[in-house]
């Protein structure tokens, strides 16, 4: 059972440890933090937290450390940070830029989040697998390049500059992306850059220069089939004594391609642990690691980008929920009223 004693006791526990990295003796407890209790006293509540589940105890030491469960709590019942006035005026400066369309605003989200956590940031995309093309449009910059624009069946949108080796007419542009539009309309993800060899013979037909047109549309595609997935900060583990083990540091670096992996941590419905705060935010653990996550909708979309924040579970938790919850906040407000 977690008196208010125990509280307290685990909410210093944690707070040293999100600090220091080190495990947390008794006296650090009456020193540091002052708490009313004679060393005995906390040494035996702190066993008693470690018998429930909320602490560990490392091998090599006589302090304790959170365990998930701990860390569960404490997220749950002991984070109120709000983000201070400078960390907001900072970030408003990235709306500021008009020129900016949602996937950039967000990419440069995940650059600063990274920046003022000291963590790895993250951009998880709509599942590619749940959805089909909608509409193609292609936008001539000059006579050299275009900016393509993929929309699926949930209103997700992609752009995408293609720059040719010669010049292309508008003509050509347009004859090429009514036939696309006529025949892919419908066709999953997936399937586009398959269906698209089918249609050669009939661009060769009616597009002068097809060849361009359809190099550049295949690989368009390909990238619009496979699941959007950025990150940011990855190298802001190596700071992390968590990852000081170098073979530890590969094995997080290599999961780090990997969207379905992602989509499962980031899904609290599938682990134990998982939480959703009240903010919004959902947290969830594995290992040592821990997951932050927030949902962005913009423009009506049915399906959503998640945006992450990645780090050893020994984060500052009330900081990183609240810099989710703002930026994903000023996402919505701002581009929905474009």
């Amino acid at each position: 059972m977690l008196t208010a004693r125990r509280v307290e006791i685990l909410k210093a526990i944690v707070d040293e440890f999100i600090d220091t990295a080190q495990p947390v003796g008794s006296k650090t407890l009456v020193e540091k933090y002052g708490l009313p209790y004679s060393s005995a006293t906390i040494r035996n509540e702190m066993a008693a937290l470690e018998a429930e589940g909320y602490l560990e105890k490392p091998h090599t030491s006589a302090g304790r450390v959170p365990s998930n469960k701990g860390y569960r709590f404490y997220v749950e019942n002991l984070t109120e940070k709000e983000v201070d006035e400078e960390v907001k005026y900072a970030l408003s400066n990235i709306f500021d830029r008009q020129s900016m369309n949602v996937e950039e605003a967000i990419r440069e989200s995940c650059k600063v989040i990274s920046d003022m956590t000291s963590l790895t940031s993250g951009i998880l995309g709509p599942d590619a697998t749940k959805q089909s093309l909608e509409h193609i449009q292609l936008i001539p910059i000059d006579k050299r390049s275009a900016v393509c624009v993929l929309i699926t069946n949930v209103a997700h949108t992609e752009h995408k500059v293609f720059n040719f080796a010669e010049e292309i007419s508008v003509e050509d542009i347009k004859k090429c992306t009514d036939i696309l539009n006529d025949r892919l309309k419908g066709t999953p993800l997936s399937d586009l850059s398959e269906k698209m060899e089918s249609l050669k013979p009939l661009l060769v037909q009616h597009v002068r220069q097809y060849e361009m047109l359809f190099d550049a549309f295949v690989g368009a595609f390909v990238k619009f089939a496979s699941d959007t997935l950025y990150f940011n900060g990855a190298s802001n583990m190596i700071y992390q004594p968590e990852f000081s083990d170098i073979e530890r540091l590969k094995s997080f670096m290599g999961k780090l391609n990997d969207s379905s992996l992602w989509r499962e941590l980031t899904d609290t419905g599938t682990r134990q642990l998982a939480l959703k705060t009240s903010k919004g935010s959902e947290v969830a653990w594995v290992d040592d690691l821990a997951v932050v996550s927030n949902d962005i909708r913009v423009n009506g979309q049915e399906d959503k980008v998640r945006l992450m924040v990645v780090g050893p579970s020994r984060m500052k938790y009330d900081k990183v929920m609240s810099l989710l919850d703002f930026i994903g906040q000023q996402i919505e407000k701002i581009y929905e009223e474009k």
